[in-house]
């Protein structure tokens, strides 16, 4: 299937009738093995409203130790999830804050950090989603 791409935003609506399209990101991470920093799960364009991170553990990680999963940015490592345990299944909603009301007029990065206690670690999938509505500009 071909694919399209569109710089936005992308509007819909006349009057004051106008809505914006919800974009995503999604990567899946890496949670095998030993412990990873500053995997990029998404880069949200510049005053763009982020409106749900979602971690979503399709197969639970067999490290020896504990095994977790943060999610944020370069300056709030957890600003979104923190320490999501990644042995056991499931689809985790962030939290959100005034961070991700409007990211600013630089585009951020959505980050995730893997701690794994004993890096032996063999299976394990992951998948960070990140969906915002471009420029919507909602300044705090």
């Amino acid at each position: 299937m071909g694919q399209t791409t569109f710089s936005g935003p992308i509007k819909a609506g006349s009057g004051s009738n106008i809505g914006s399209t919800v974009m995503a990101q999604s990567k899946v991470i890496d949670i095998i093995g030993a412990s990873a920093t500053d995997q990029i799960c998404a880069t949200i364009p510049a005053n763009s409203q982020i409106i749900d991170v979602v971690v979503n553990i399709a197969t639970v990680s067999n490290d020896g130790g504990t095994a977790t999963v943060s999610v944020g940015t370069s300056t709030d490592p957890n600003a979104f999830i923190s320490a999501l345990n990644l042995k056991a299944l499931s689809t985790t909603h962030g939290t959100l804050d005034t961070e991700a009301t409007d990211v600013g007029t630089s585009d951020v990065q959505v980050l995730a950090d893997t701690a794994m206690a004993n890096g032996d670690g063999t299976t394990g999938a992951a998948t960070v989603t990140v969906m915002y509505i471009q420029n919507n500009n909602l300044t705090a």
